[in-house]
């Protein structure tokens, strides 16, 4: 990244609806972090009163302290985009970034990896990216996949219906990275399916 670039990696919802004012798009991924339906939404994709569920990352030696019943798979990789903003537009885009990952989220620093000519890489260091740590109010951590799966299936906001996030975030992963595997979507979004087709055959 040069000096003075402003870029910010996404995994969640901005690998589909990027910020504005993007010059350079960079498809890659993190290493040693997890990326885990473990932050509830109660500002889009939930309500105060029933918030729903959205993904934030997690490093992967954190991860074991929350869930036995969850370990990572080391063949999964947490791939997102990296988009360079407009440095006339800059702090333009910090703004309502912050605004819009408000609900628990920080700012932190991530290397984004590639393979450059067979080999992996650091395609862009220290990228800016929103995290929901541990420690944050938002923050659920591990749910059972059943109860996880009920709570998308059931939650809607300001944004749309939770099971849409889930699906547009599962769609985006394997259209950046066909080859690659998340073992936590593919999971989640193969019981909300069953949810659904369950629901549908009791009103049939």
């Amino acid at each position: 990244m040069e000096k003075g670039e402003y870029t910010v990696f996404g995994y969640g919802s901005l690998i589909w609806k990027p910020p504005p004012h993007v010059v350079r798009k960079t498809p890659g991924y993190l290493k040693h972090y997890v990326r885990r339906f473990a932050q509830s939404s109660s500002d889009h994709r939930g309500t105060p009163e029933f918030p729903g569920r959205v993904v934030t990352l997690i490093h992967a030696d954190e991860w074991a302290n929350f869930s036995d019943q969850d370990a990572f798979p080391h063949e999964d990789t947490v791939w997102g985009v990296a988009y360079t903003i407009d440095p006339a537009h800059a702090q333009e885009v910090r703004e309502y970034l912050d605004y819009r990952e408000k609900d628990g989220y920080t700012v932190h620093k991530v290397d984004v990896y590639g393979m450059v000519d067979g080999a992996e890489k650091v395609v862009l260091e220290q990228a800016t990216v929103y995290v929901g740590k541990a420690d944050n109010p938002s923050f659920v951590g591990s749910e059972p996949l059943d109860i996880l799966a009920k709570r998308i299936y059931d939650s809607v906001g300001p944004s749309g219906p939770n099971k849409d996030y889930l699906r547009a975030l599962s769609q985006a992963v394997k259209e950046l990275a066909p080859g690659s595997h998340d073992s936590h979507l593919h999971a989640l979004e193969i019981r909300v399916d069953q949810l659904e087709s369950e629901v549908q055959g009791a009103r049939s």
